[in-house]
């Protein structure tokens, strides 16, 4: 056989194909990424019905509800599921979490078909009501475990809605971090601090949809869309990677001073954390061709020393025709979670409910063992009953006749 020579360059024409047949054979991959956005109970459907004007072969829109009544106001074009008839006969759950755990898990086989054959399912919710904050729970869990990488984007209640709505909206959240990738969380009482006091209340309600949407539009075209520096469905993976990973995301147009807009970027009043700590970052600058390294420094620089210094920095760069950059910073393992106190409250809960199960099953074997040892006890007195009688019946057969024992005597 002839040895090639080390020399041996190929042909630039021969380079090209092979760079063109790469190219195409990662956009190949990229195209059979299937994505669903899933959004659960009256509240998650208003937002995802805000996110469904991303137009997309490859996503998919659903709103699932037990409310058939909610389900009808939304647009036919967006996937709707009605579950759990037979347990709320087609109506709410009010703040019934229990109701909503039980309506979603009395349709366990048809959630896991229309969640099946999806790469990658974003879930949104209002919490607070049992749709949202208990049925959320059963189809995280059900999309765990088909193998799928989720990711969870939920809204707490306004103050004036009451403590009550805020404790189920806490306590749901601690359940979804169990069975979640991923998982955002968001305060809808910041909209009052960002929208005019003169705005009228379903524009002020759709504010905050309109964030949402404008941010999954962004990240969906980014794993979508081949860019100069790619980012693509597997780094979102390994971003991903975990469980129940505090994420911030947002995005922005970077118009004027870059300085004081990464600011804006990196916080967001709608989150009551930052990405301080976190330990996976994607970021993507969608630019003109035109775009400086000085930007592309200034931007960088700005989230690298907010992070954790040994945190995951995917970077990408996309092109586009606007002159303004925009920005997208997704950051997962953030730190500082917002209802740290009621985390570590429920864990010490769990172990004290473990601590008393294990004591009740020590409870139950040990009056096993007491029955047992008292039934042994029982079966012995009864055995020495049983050799008494014998022994005196055998004593019994010795005896010499009445007869003679008169003689005897």
């Amino acid at each position: 056989m002839r040895k090639l020579n080390k020399d041996f360059k190929m042909p630039k024409e021969k380079q090209k194909i092979q760079k063109n047949e790469l190219k195409d054979k990662e956009i190949e991959e990229i195209k059979k990424i299937k994505i669903k956005v899933v959004g659960i109970g009256g509240g998650g459907g208003n937002i995802v019905s805000e996110i469904a004007q991303i137009k997309n072969p490859k996503i998919s829109f659903l709103i699932a509800d037990t409310d058939i009544k909610s389900l009808k106001k939304f647009p036919k074009n967006i996937g709707h599921f009605i579950f759990g008839e037979k347990v709320t006969h087609g109506l709410g759950t009010g703040m019934d979490v229990n109701l909503g755990i039980e309506a979603a898990k009395s349709e366990r086989e048809k959630i896991k078909n229309v969640l099946s054959g999806y790469d990658f399912i974003i879930f949104i919710a209002t919490l607070g009501g049992g749709v949202g904050s208990g049925a959320s729970q059963v189809f995280a869990q059900i999309a765990k475990n088909l193998g799928i990488l989720t990711y969870g984007i939920f809204t707490l209640p306004f103050d004036f809605e009451g403590k009550k709505k805020m404790e189920i909206a806490k306590n749901a959240i601690f359940e979804l971090k169990k069975r979640l990738n991923a998982i955002s969380i968001l305060s809808n009482e910041k909209i009052f601090q960002v929208a005019e006091k003169s705005l009228v209340l379903d524009k002020a309600f759709s504010l905050m949809n309109n964030i949402l949407a404008f941010n999954l539009r962004n990240l969906i075209q980014v794993i979508f869309q081949p860019g100069l520096i790619n980012i693509d469905f597997a780094d979102l993976k390994t971003i991903f990677e975990g469980q129940g990973l505090l994420t911030y995301l947002n995005s922005a147009q970077i118009k004027e001073e870059v300085a004081k807009e990464i600011e804006k970027l990196l916080s967001s009043p709608f989150y009551q954390y930052s990405i301080e700590g976190a330990r996976g970052v994607l970021l993507n600058i969608k630019a003109p061709k035109d775009l400086s390294l000085e930007t592309v420094n200034k931007i960088s620089t700005a989230i690298s020393e907010r992070v954790n210094k040994d945190a995951k920095i995917i970077f990408g760069v996309s092109s586009q025709k606007e002159k303004s950059p925009t920005v997208l910073v997704l950051a997962t393992g953030c730190t500082n979670f917002p209802f740290e106190n009621l985390v570590q409250e429920k864990k010490i809960e769990d172990k004290r409910k473990k601590k008393k199960i294990n004591r009740k099953k020590e409870e139950k074997e040990l009056l096993k063992k007491e029955v047992k040892e008292r039934k042994n006890g029982v079966q012995l007195q009864k055995e020495l009953e049983k050799q008494e009688a014998e022994f005196l019946a055998q004593e019994k057969a010795f005896e010499p006749p009445t007869f003679l024992r008169k003689k005897l005597a």
